[in-house]
């Protein structure tokens, strides 16, 4: 194992080498990619490696990197790509086609804005977009987080239990550029945690058609098959923590990750980078006797309900913070929190840093005072911070 001083795009690539080469002995690495801010330097990266045995496809477009990715997955190749914002959406169709033909892709999502208007910054809308779509999905707090998940998404991907495609999502620039030092582990430790992928359904000699037609019955035995390893999720994700932790000497956050919710009345939820800045909001509350807590989400699909609500405790003030809009509704977030909150606590939506604005401090404690004053729950309100 070694420190590097690296990109969250270069610890997701790194990730990925180290993957696609522990599978050499078996189908190999193969991956369809397309560039896109800011998540070009990840395949830049990717492209400039020589695999022992597959390859990296240059394509035309964000839909065709997908399909590449399903067809090597189908052959037996452990399969990634990387995309954002209005590439995800291209790619929309086959993002649901991987996960319908259940194939262990791993992809980066590098979170920006959707457009238009263009905005290159960071925004969870992309990814969150896809929440239906039967990817298992991540967020990462840091560079390390950004590799250690790009490894065991693989590991978790391809476990004949779940059989399902992964995203791991990192806030665009905040990390995608940020560099940071990062433990990264040697070829022989990767080898060890992935085993060769022997995928059950995958293409061999003999002809066979993949995605015919379904008749009404069919589709919902392979819908409830899709729901079933969706809930086995969590029971297999622990299993691969603790072998992550054996082999790395690291052991990787929950879905959930508390921070100070032993007694705390007031939480703030979040995802991604913002965990970060959640801490020290809650540090300097508590230096006033504020009884503050945070809650980072770190697996948002399946969605933690049972560890939202166990974490939570007796909190009688939620803040959850959104780096995204569901126009109509609100933030995505709050709406899929709120029926796991503890029975009569307020529960406040608050969207900020939308189009990427610096979610600091300053703001939170801003939104601190707000939700004190608060007596019951109110709209969900657009924070201005850009």
């Amino acid at each position: 194992m070694s420190v590097e001083l690296l990109s969250a795009n270069h610890a997701a690539a790194t990730a990925a080498i180290l993957a696609g080469e522990a599978n050499r002995e078996a189908g190999g690495f193969g991956g369809g990619v397309y560039p896109i801010t800011p998540q070009t330097e990840c395949i830049e990266l990717l492209c400039a490696h020589d695999f022992t045995k597959g390859e990296v496809v240059r394509v035309e477009s964000e839909h065709s990197a997908m399909a590449v990715c399903m067809g090597f997955s189908l052959g037996g190749a452990r399969t990634f790509t990387a995309s954002a914002s209005n590439g995800l959406a291209y790619m929309c169709e086959n993002v649901f086609s991987a996960a319908l033909y259940r194939l262990p892709v791993v992809m980066m999502a590098a979170n920006r804005t959707l457009g238009p208007p263009w905005n290159i910054w960071v925004d969870h809308g992309d990814s969150l977009m896809l929440r239906d779509s039967g990817w298992i999905q991540f967020f990462c707090e840091d560079n390390q987080e950004v590799l250690d998940t790009t490894l065991l998404a693989f590991r978790l991907a391809e476990d004949p239990r779940i059989l399902l495609p992964v995203l791991v999502n990192q806030d665009a620039f905040v990390l995608s550029h940020t560099m940071m030092q990062t433990d990264i582990p040697s070829q022989e430790q990767v080898d060890r945690f992935l085993p060769p992928l022997h995928l059950p359904h995958q293409i061999g000699d003999s002809p066979v058609t993949i995605g015919g037609l379904d008749f009404p019955h069919e589709t919902e035995v392979h819908r409830k098959q899709h729901a079933e390893a969706m809930d086995r999720v969590f029971e297999v994700y622990e299993e691969v923590r603790r072998e992550f932790e054996e082999v790395f000497g690291r052991k990787p956050e929950g879905p959930v990750v508390p921070y100070q919710l032993e007694d705390a009345d007031i939480v703030f939820v979040s995802m991604g980078t913002t965990g970060s800045t959640v801490r020290t909001l809650v540090d300097r509350a508590r230096e006033k006797g504020i009884k503050a807590g945070g809650l980072r989400i770190r697996i948002f699909r399946p969605f933690p309900g049972e560890a939202i609500r166990s974490a939570l405790g007796g909190a009688k003030k939620i803040a959850v913070l959104d780096r995204n809009i569901s126009l109509g509704l609100g933030g995505v977030t709050w709406s899929e929190l709120k029926d796991w909150a503890p029975e009569g606590s307020l529960v406040q939506d608050y969207m900020i840093g939308l189009g990427g604005g610096d979610i600091r401090p300053e703001h939170l404690e801003s939104l601190l005072e707000d939700l004190q004053k608060l007596e019951h729950e109110m709209h969900p309100k657009i924070v201005e911070v850009g």
